[in-house]
Formats: C-alpha cells, structure tokens, sequence
C-alpha cells in the first residue's frame, strides 16, 4: 500500500496537503513558499476539532486566526490553557505613557489582552533563557486525544514566511506525555528550575511506529539525536535553522562524514550558517554535503529542526542543535520510527513517512540551496 496523501480543508474549502499514516500525521510548509501545506490552517483546524480541553504551550502567539480559534473553543466551553514566552509581551524600556498601545510586539499584547477578556487562562514563562516550546495537547482525557508540536511559531511570519513544520499525533498515552510536562510548566518549572526532577518517557507504539518524546532541558535530547545518528548505516539528511559548534551533534555528525560511510546532507539557514560560532565549516570540510538557505523576498528564515536517518527516523520538534537548547531552554523533541524495527510492513510505513520528510528537505535544497 502506497503512502496516503490526505486532504483537510480550511474555512474557505481549499485543500491542505499532508501525509497521514494511521495515526501519525506530517505536514510540511509554507504552501506561500511552495511546500505542500498551509501551516496556520494546520494549527487552525486542529485547534476547531477540540471537544473538551486545549493546552498550548507556544513561545510565541501572534497570529490573530490562531487566536481566534482558540477564542471560538473557549466559547463553545472548552477549558483553554496557554502559556507563552514572557518577551513577546514585554518592552524592554518602560515608556512615559503605558497606557498608549503600540510599539514592538504589540499585535501579541493584543491577543493576549483580547484572550483574557474570552476567560482563556493565560500564562507567561519564568525561565530566563527561552521558552521555546511549540505543542498543543487536545483533549488529553479522551479516547481521541491528540497532540500538536513541531517547529512552528504561532505567528503570521511561522507560518508564511518561515520554513517549518508540524508533527499530529493522535494518541492518548502520549498526549499525557505531554499533559504531564504541561503540568509541570503550570506549577512553575521552567528550564533548569525542572532539572533532574522528571524521568525519562517510555517510547509509545502508535499505528505500530515506534514514537519517542524527549524534554528539555530535562531529558538531554541532543543525547538522544547522537545516539540515533550513531546507528545510521547509509545517509543523514537534516533541515535546520542553528547548529552550533556547541552542540556535541556536530562532533558525530563530522565523524559519520569523515569515515565516508554514511552520506550526510544538510540545508542551514543563511543568516547563521556563517556565523563564527555555527559548526558549518567543520562539516562542510569533513566532506558533508551542506546547502545554506539565504533569506529572499517571502523567505524570512529556514527554521526547520529535522532530521531523517537512513529515510526512515525522523527527528521533529522545536530543538535547534546548540548548547542552550539542550542545557536551558524548554524544548521538546519527537523520535518517529526505530532502525531496528524487524517487522517489514513497520519498515515500509516508517520509510513513507521518512520519504514525506525528505521529499521536502529535497525541495528546499533545489529552490531555495545555494551549496557551501
């Protein structure tokens, strides 16, 4: 059986494009950037199909239509709960006349005053680095439970002008996974003030794929991401917006390249690529194949953090691959699928799933890469 392309529609009917494996959905974009899907539609429409309880923990939230949409759940009674990064609400030097609107960030102060006034419970962060989650827990009690996360900010530049994605999964022992790490943000634990505390996730099996959330700072997902690269036997192909020397990622990703016998493939975003700091030229030099992505007129940025192990893991979430992410910020990752899997029908659901990811790494390498 062939890889099923699904359509959704929006409001307006149009369709959405994604691949859909059971219960494991993918989806690439923007389409305003030519990828298959319209990622605020995506966000939208996962957010409409709430019965009973959204929680949303977003570093940023800037798109009115997304806001709305969590504003029509409150009022159809839905219990909503968000907590964002406090920056996007704050001014970095107080002004002489506060009570006057305007300024940076101000769209994201009026939704946050706009959901206060529909009765949606809404937080900011304590961690003094980044919150830097992006995931929604839909009716978390509920047979029909499903969680949203991806490298997606809730912002009209996140979702089209930025490239990303979004990972659905509809799984009720995951999106308690994810009930419990929000639980913990809403009783204070941010960052490093969480550290240690919280054991590892088991692994879930979801439409026979074996599916992995990790937390950060908490569960050291850069150890993680090392260790599934550590068992790739043919290629690593990865779209990302900060890799950073920090990072021990680079350190294995250069001796997977320099033994020549895993090929690796990389598209990095242009802004900083060529920063002193960025692990680029060490790859690039141990002979991996490394594309950056320069920002162009509707490109605002690659922000992508994906990863595709031998065309049938992937690594999906908000976790850019330095220092900071795994030692600081709130981050959260998804492993989909296990190179070990001995059963060949597992196999080949893992590898449409893997071709979707690469299919689009592959589209942004051709239109948007320049090779380093």
């Amino acid at each position: 059986m062939k890889y099923l392309l699904s359509r959704f529609t929006n409001h307006d009917g149009e369709a959405i494009m994604s691949i859909k494996e059971g219960n494991i959905e993918l989806h690439m974009g923007p389409s305003q950037l030519g990828a298959p899907d319209n990622l605020q539609d995506v966000i939208v429409g996962f957010i409409d199909g709430a019965k009973k309880r959204l929680d949303v923990a977003v570093q940023e939230l800037e798109s009115k239509p997304i806001a709305q949409a969590l504003i029509r759940a409150r009022q159809r009674r839905v219990v909503v709960r968000v907590v964002i990064e406090w920056d996007y609400l704050s001014v970095k030097r107080a002004i002489s006349t506060p009570f006057d609107s305007g300024g940076a960030n101000e769209a994201n102060r009026e939704i946050h005053d706009a959901m206060l006034r529909a009765n949606i419970r809404i937080h900011t962060d304590f961690n003094p680095h980044i919150f830097h989650q992006k995931f929604i827990i839909r009716d978390s009690s509920s047979p029909d439970a499903a969680v949203l996360t991806g490298s997606t900010n809730f912002t009209p530049t996140g979702t089209a002008q930025n490239l990303n994605h979004l990972v659905i999964i509809h799984n009720r022992v995951l999106a308690r996974l994810y009930w419990r790490e929000f639980k913990e943000i809403m009783q204070g634990h941010f960052g490093k003030l969480n550290e240690g505390h919280d054991p590892v996730p088991p692994s879930v099996t979801v439409s026979d794929v074996r599916v992995k959330v990790l937390f950060a700072p908490d569960h050291n997902p850069e150890m993680e991401i090392m260790k599934q690269m550590a068992k790739a036997r043919r290629r690593i192909d990865f779209a990302i917006f900060t890799f950073a020397q920090s990072s021990g990622i680079d350190d294995i990703m250069i001796s997977l390249a320099r033994a020549g016998t895993v090929k690796i493939r990389g598209a990095l975003d242009g802004m900083v690529a060529g920063q002193k700091w960025a692990a680029t030229e060490g790859i690039a030099a141990a002979g991996a194949e490394l594309y950056s992505v320069p920002h162009r007129k509707g490109l605002n940025k690659l922000h992508h953090k994906l990863m595709v192990i031998d065309g049938q893991v992937i690594i999906a979430g908000s976790f850019n691959y330095t220092g900071p992410a795994t030692r600081l910020n709130d981050e959260n990752i998804l492993i989909i699928g296990d190179l070990g899997a001995g059963d060949p029908a597992v196999r080949e659901r893992q590898k449409r799933l893997g071709k979707f990811a690469l299919n689009e790494i592959d589209r942004i390498v051709r239109m948007h890469g320049v090779r380093y």
